[in-house]
């Protein structure tokens, strides 16, 4: 193939599987250039160092391998929660909310190694293609991308083998003949795409679910963990204080002893089309739950409802690729700001796939009993009550004469 710019070096995105050693390889091959790999420990429970092995086998010089959990959960995890942030309902944006920490690693060390050019193994189809791209160019607009999926005829799994076999490319032996499916997992989550699930009219096959047991084989007795947070990120669990990393490492644990966070759905790509997947996201449920628990007794409702209707959009913009964009700044700045008092401790029940919060409690508490209560009380007077009705009826009493008077 003939390229229009040359590239001296370019920093690839690398796991050591299949599609990400054809790249290296191909990268080599096509633009003749000397390739940096980097490879990310995000939670994902895989063994790194085989990565390292199978790089500096094709000739790889420059190696980074970075253990990026406790920045992944600081930094990107919890401000993303203190919003409580779900896409179309459901999806807790497990996939979406890594891609710009490993754009921004991908760009910093393309700056510390003098690399013109960055590569990743999304396919042409996705929305991760979206998203490491326009994060790249956010942190560096002169940074260029190379995407061998949208560049090379590599167009099937046998031509990728093929390739394999003619550079001599150690091949997973699960990955000779087709895949069941794709599967990107992080501390947050795993999502499972592809082949047998390609089929919405079809439940997915149980081997699917890698990260949680059987709601149904779970535990036949609940457990309630009580979870600290401060400012709105969680801090403790059953008043042990942990890390970020370590917390969510924790709930993950529960989460999939009890078999919570599991998630069928069709969802709708940033590209345009519907795709179906399978997530679980045991701890961040958890999380999501408990958040919402401690927001209850201490944030207004006015900041709460508003928090509420900007939610939404944050989770668009994550889901589509813009963490750096200056609108998702703005918001985060609001929703940081509504989180000032949201501290105190939860308790969260679980039992058999659902996570329910059956108590909470804050110093920042805006309850107050003395005013909800059923027993007689000194400080709220029910008579003016009559007053704030009658105000908030009379627009609707004008409008029903008038269509009354019409009809």
């Amino acid at each position: 193939m003939s390229n229009s710019k040359a590239v001296n070096k370019v920093v690839l995105a690398y796991s050591g599987g299949l599609d990400t050693s054809v790249i290296l390889k191909w990268l080599q091959v096509e633009y003749d250039c000397e390739v940096v790999t980097f490879t990310a420990d995000l939670g994902q429970g895989e063994e790194l160092e085989p990565a390292r092995r199978k790089a500096e086998r094709a000739g790889v010089e420059e190696i980074y391998i970075e253990d990026l959990r406790e920045e992944f959960v600081r930094d990107f995890v919890f401000p993303m929660f203190r919003a409580n942030a779900v896409y179309e309902g459901l999806y807790l944006l497990g996939t979406s909310i890594a891609r710009p920490l490993i754009a921004k690693r991908l760009v910093e060390i393309a700056e510390a190694t003098g690399a013109d050019a960055v590569a990743h193994g999304a396919t042409g189809k996705g929305n991760d293609q979206v998203r490491f791209e326009l994060n790249a160019y956010a942190l560096n607009p002169d940074i260029r991308v190379i995407a061998p999926w949208r560049e090379w005829d590599l167009s099937s799994r046998e031509k990728l083998i093929a390739f394999a076999e003619q550079y001599q490319i150690e091949i997973p032996k699960d990955k000779r003949g087709e895949a069941p499916f794709s599967v990107d997992a992080n501390l947050l989550h795993t999502s499972s795409e592809g082949k047998v699930l390609e089929d919405p009219g079809a439940p997915a096959p149980d081997y699917v679910y890698q990260r949680t047991v059987d709601p149904e084989a779970a535990p036949d007795a609940p457990e309630t963990i009580r979870i600290g947070f401060e400012r709105g990120d969680a801090v403790s669990i059953n008043d042990e204080h942990l890390s970020p990393a370590e917390l969510l490492t924790k709930l993950n644990d529960y989460g999939r002893t009890h078999g919570i966070g599991r998630l069928d759905l069709v969802e709708n790509r940033f590209v345009g089309m519907k795709s179906r997947g399978i997530y679980e996201t045991p701890g961040g449920t958890i999380l999501l739950a408990a958040h919402r628990g401690i927001e209850q007794i201490t944030l207004d409702r006015g900041a709460a409802h508003l928090k509420d209707e900007l939610m939404p959009r944050y989770a668009e913009l994550i889901y589509n690729g813009f963490w750096y964009a200056p609108e998702r700044d703005m918001l985060q700045a609001a929703i940081d700001k509504s989180q000032e008092h949201v501290s105190g401790e939860v308790d969260v029940k679980l039992f058999k796939g659902s996570a329910n919060v059956v108590a909470r409690r804050s110093e920042h508490t805006i309850y107050s009993e003395a005013h909800v209560t059923f027993e007689e009380d000194a400080v709220y007077d029910q008579k003016d009550a009559e007053g704030f009705i009658k105000l908030n009826a009379l627009r609707l009493k004008l409008l029903a004469r008038r269509n009354q008077s019409a009809g």
